[in-house]
């Protein structure tokens, strides 16, 4: 067993030289003439957080073959892709901070944050086009259709709290794991990977995302940061993710009634919030939903080890234990 906590950097050593070049790519694939455009993204690029996504197409082309000028344009198109989405994210949920820093609405309003969002995906898209790189521009695309479809169906059934366990497993797949197939994909075939290690490679990439998606949910019910306490912020936006799901289809029908008018009518309510928060971990919510999150670890490893040891495959593999034991 690993007791040694793995750090970004651990992670990013096979790559280091390739990750500081595609710091000078990624800030070249956003150059604008349009001034407030070119202040919003150098804004991006400083709170530009761990580079997950690039990451992980770095990591995949190496474990296959060679890091080609095709990767460099893979991890722009799904940092690209990745940042729009966020800026998007953060314009429907409302949100004014992350990481740490102001959203994009909130220091230049709603307009200009959808805006410089579709920006942003665009410039993917032309940068595949531009290099004729059409292959991964479908693989794009695709990702860009699963995430909008994962959305919507969280949002429908957030407004009919009908969310059975396999419906979860399917917005999780599309709204995080889809990017996170389609970065590991990218990476193999950008280095002209076979087929079979190209389905290999996703495959891993979706297990490890579904993982992260749990993680990040299990954070809604944990204690957080200096403060001590679950932020509860996915029930107070209506949304059921695993540890309440696995809840609600075990108890009696009284207290499924109780959780859910909490949620429909008292979802703004903190008292009543941490209420919930309380009666999901004595249930065994938090439990069940670690077990299914190691269960996703562990088919994510599995497919590493098919692969030759290497550099690249240690890292992949510190990948999977940091998106496990992260603290944010």
């Amino acid at each position: 067993m690993n007791l040694k906590k793995t750090s970004i950097n651990d992670i990013k050593a096979p790559i280091k030289q390739e990750m500081e070049k595609f710091e000078s790519f990624f800030k070249d694939s956003m150059k604008t003439k349009i001034r407030l455009l070119d202040i919003i993204n150098r804004y991006i690029i400083k709170r530009k957080g761990k580079e997950i996504r690039p990451i992980l197409v770095f990591l995949s082309a190496k474990i296959t073959g060679e890091i080609s000028n095709s990767t460099y344009i893979a991890a722009a198109l799904t940092q690209l892709l990745h940042t729009a989405t966020l800026i998007h994210d953060d314009v429907v949920d409302e949100a004014y901070e992350r990481r740490g820093f102001f959203s994009i609405n909130a220091l230049w309003k709603t307009k200009a944050a959808v805006l410089v969002g579709d920006f942003l995906l665009s410039k993917g898209l032309l940068i595949a086009l531009d290099n004729n790189e059409f292959e991964q521009l479908k693989v794009l695309s695709e990702a860009v259709r699963e995430m909008s479809e994962g959305e919507l169906l969280q949002l429908e059934k957030s407004r009919k709290l009908n969310i059975t366990e396999e419906i979860y497993f399917d917005i999780i797949y599309k709204k995080t794991a889809s990017l996170m197939a389609t970065c590991t994909l990218l990476g193999a075939i950008s280095a002209k990977a076979n087929d079979a290690d190209q389905q290999k490679l996703k495959k891993f990439g979706e297990y490890l995302g579904i993982a992260f998606q749990m993680k990040d949910d299990l954070f809604d019910y944990e204690k957080q940061g200096s403060i001590g306490k679950p932020t509860g912020n996915d029930i107070k936006e209506k949304k059921l993710t695993l540890p309440l799901i696995y809840v609600l289809r075990g108890v009696s029908e009284k207290e499924r009634r109780w959780a859910l008018t909490i949620i429909r009518k008292h979802n703004k309510n903190s008292e009543k919030v941490n209420e919930l928060i309380s009666f999901v971990k004595e249930k065994g919510g938090l439990d069940y939903t670690r077990d299914k999150m190691f269960e996703f670890k562990q088919k994510s490893l599995d497919i590493l080890n098919e692969f030759p040891s290497s550099e690249a495959r240690e890292a992949l593999i510190n990948i999977v234990d940091y998106t496990i034991n992260r603290n944010v």
